[in-house]
Order: C-alpha cells, then structure tokens, then sequence
C-alpha cells in the first residue's frame, strides 16, 4: 500500500476532472473530482446505483464522459489536443493511454474455449506481441502466484467461482498494469468461496507496487485493505477518508444511514455512538 504520501508531494497517476455521465436523462456522475495516488488503494462504497461501476468503467473506456477529463500518468485519456483545442480521442489514443490499466470484472469474462493457461497467454501474444514461448513462462509464473499452477490445462467450466476468479485475476496482472480496477470481484461468488479471492487481492495490495480500485459491498475488506475509502450516492462522491474515519467516525447523515443499514444486527464494529444506536 501507500506508504503515507503527502499530495502534494506525489504526482497523481490518475485525476478525473469535472466528470459527468448520464444516460438519457438519468445523470449517474455529477462534476466528479478524483485523485488517485501511484501505488494507493482505494475503496469505493456506496448503494446500487450510485455510480462506482461508472467511475471504473470511465477509466477502463468503457463508458464516454458526458464532460470532464480524465488524465492517465499526465496524459488525457478521452481527448487530444490539436491547434490547441482538446477534442474527443481517437481509439488508438484511447488504446495506448488505457495500456496501463488492468480491470477485473464480477463475472470473469474468461475464454469458454481456451485453457486457462492460455487465457492468462492470450493478451501477452495478441496485445504486447510477446513470443509464445514467452509468454506462456509469464503465464505460467501468475498463474502460480495466485495458487493455480495445477489447472492449467484445465478449461473455465471445470473450475469454481473463486478458481475463475483467481484466473481473471493472473490474466488481468499478467500485463503488468499500473492501475488496477476490482468490480465487486466477489457479488458473482458462493459465500465460501469469497474469502479466496479476498487473500489474493488482499497479497496484490501488499506489495504496494500499482494503484488499486476496489469497488465493493465487503465493507470489512475495504477497511482491512483500502488506504482511503470513498463514500459515493447519488452521483457524487459524499463522502472520503481512511477507512478509521469513515467506518468509526462517519460525518454525513447519508453515510451513517448507510452503514447503519450495514451494521445492522452485528457487534463486531465499533463506531461512534449515533450509528451504533441506529444499529440496534
């Protein structure tokens, strides 16, 4: 994780600037400013529909802003500028800047037909034209790391949820990203399976060496792993912190009744006394 750096001091590896994004006439993001720090982590909490996916799927482009920028290592992501105006990018642009940025899905998206092996193989050959021989060494040493190296020839529908789970992760880590992007990785996952994918997230985020954004209903996982959490609900970000100070300290009304909602029937958390009583 972040090792306590001041902003002021790091440069920020990701900046969203004034970020709108509606759908028709249901605007999901509303003037969204975010820093993103190299080497943080960052937890995104909040109801359904409050638009974490949104701020992930903007990063990933897989979602156009409506307006705003994003910058991507000091460089804009969905513009360029030319004759000094910034206009919309073209894919290669697109294609090059977002190289950076590795995102795993709640539902896998692996290749039913392929291996898992190859799976993990595939973008190095396809996208950074890696050898195979290569390629497949690489492959092989994530697969390890995330404790698979005995299903590698095995095809996605012999696995559990938290095997392909683990899968997407080594295939997404494989292209050695500088950010990464967890969309409530474990929603998809029968609940014994949950804890295993949360341990190889949980040795990623140790190791301190990329950006990461959890976007997650694991609200002890996001206290365990996230260096800052951010509290968003009804497009805009209400409310950010550690995770001391929005899990035991929450200032807004909005993110109270939601954690007391959360914290419901359950003593293992402590907060301060105004949510503890409306969990009770």
């Amino acid at each position: 994780m972040i090792q306590n750096i001041p902003s002021t001091i790091a440069k920020p590896i990701v900046r969203y600037r004034n970020i709108t994004k509606s759908f028709g006439d249901h605007t999901v993001l509303k003037e969204l400013d975010l820093d993103i720090l190299p080497g943080e982590v960052i937890a995104l909490i909040g109801p359904s529909g409050s638009g974490k996916t949104t701020i992930a799927r903007l990063l990933m482009t897989l979602e156009k802003p409506s307006s705003g920028t994003i910058e991507v290592n000091g460089e804009m992501l969905w513009h360029e500028e030319k004759r000094g105006k910034l206009v919309w990018a073209n894919e290669k642009h697109l294609h090059r800047v977002r190289s950076s940025i590795g995102m795993v899905f709640q539902h896998f998206n692996l290749f039913p037909h392929m291996t898992i092996l190859r799976n993990v193989m595939e973008g190095l050959i396809q996208v950074h034209k890696i050898p195979k021989v290569k390629a497949e060494h690489q492959a092989l040493e994530m697969l390890s790391r995330v404790g698979l190296q005995d299903h590698i020839l095995h095809y996605p529908v012999q696995l559990s949820g938290g095997q392909k789970q683990r899968v997407a992760i080594a295939r997404a880590l494989v292209m050695q990203p500088q950010i990464m992007l967890f969309d409530e990785v474990t929603s998809a996952l029968d609940p014994e399976l949950v804890e295993e994918v949360l341990e190889v997230i949980k040795g990623i985020a140790a190791e301190g060496n990329m950006a990461m954004m959890l976007i997650t209903h694991e609200m002890d996982f996001a206290k365990d792993i996230a260096d800052r959490v951010l509290f968003t609900d009804g497009g805009i970000i209400v409310e950010q912190g550690t995770p001391q100070q929005i899990f035991e300290d929450p200032q807004s009304p909005r993110l109270q009744a939601f954690l007391t909602r959360f914290l419901k029937g359950r003593t293992d958390i402590v907060v301060n006394d105004q949510v503890a009583a409306g969990a009770k």
